[in-house]
């Protein structure tokens, strides 16, 4: 194995308290008070209906910034909030370059840097995933994904096309993931699969603490899996 891929939202950055945290930094001044980590999981529950608007064809592929910018009034007008002005959404959206990495994710990657390429292989597009690695020292080799594909997972595409941006075969890459039904679309493709626990993605108790599907490896952290791949 010469390469590691990792999904990002969820398995190396907390995205519902990043989200909740510049929402309210964004909106408190302006007089605006809701429940925060509310309103996060309600904009992040808008992802998987849009991502599948351009899995399906239904519409050409725009990047995930635009589908956040598209999402966010109604999730706002939801919670009671309309008529903000434009530069105030654009700095919303913004909100999903600035999330905080996991503890274990930074210093897990950097380990994993000394042996393997690694690399993003997320739904987010190049410029957001460079704003996450500058903002948490994640070392990548490259910023592949869905940019790059042109596709969103988990449609063969994205992960084929990360295999081949570092002319390996799927059999010599891994998809390291916190959530199984990535990991078992990337295995269809021939790539191995590392689960990585995240049991409070969502809130407590509202993540994966095990996989569901078949997996080659089960690690309790980024740290955990680099360890486990270096014996």
């Amino acid at each position: 194995m010469k390469a590691v891929f990792f999904d990002v939202f969820g398995t190396l950055v907390d995205w519902r308290s990043g989200v909740a945290r510049e929402s309210r930094r964004i909106l408190e001044p302006r007089g605006i008070s809701l429940d925060w980590h509310a309103f996060a999981q309600a904009w992040r529950d808008q992802y998987q209906p849009a991502l599948e608007q351009v899995r399906s064809g239904r519409q050409a592929f725009v990047k995930l910034g635009q589908l956040h910018r598209r999402n966010v009034g109604p999730v706002l007008a939801r919670f009671g909030v309309s008529d903000l002005p434009e530069e105030v959404l654009s700095e919303l959206v913004r909100a999903w370059h600035r999330l905080d990495g996991w503890p274990d994710a930074a210093p897990g990657l950097q380990m994993l840097a000394k042996s393997f390429l690694i690399a993003p292989v997320s739904n987010g597009e190049i410029a957001l995933m460079v704003d996450l690695a500058r903002l948490n020292g994640f070392p990548w080799d490259a910023i592949l994904g869905a940019e790059i594909a042109q596709d969103y997972k988990p449609k063969p595409r994205v992960y084929l096309a990360a295999c081949e941006a570092f002319n390996l075969p799927p059999e010599e890459c891994l998809m390291a993931d916190a959530h199984s039904s990535d990991l078992a679309a990337a295995a269809r493709c021939g790539l191995r699969t590392a689960h990585i626990a995240r049991p409070n993605e969502a809130g407590p108790g509202r993540g994966e603490s095990k996989p569901t599907v078949p997996v080659d490896i089960v690690a309790q952290s980024v740290e955990d899996l680099a360890r486990q791949l270096a014996r």
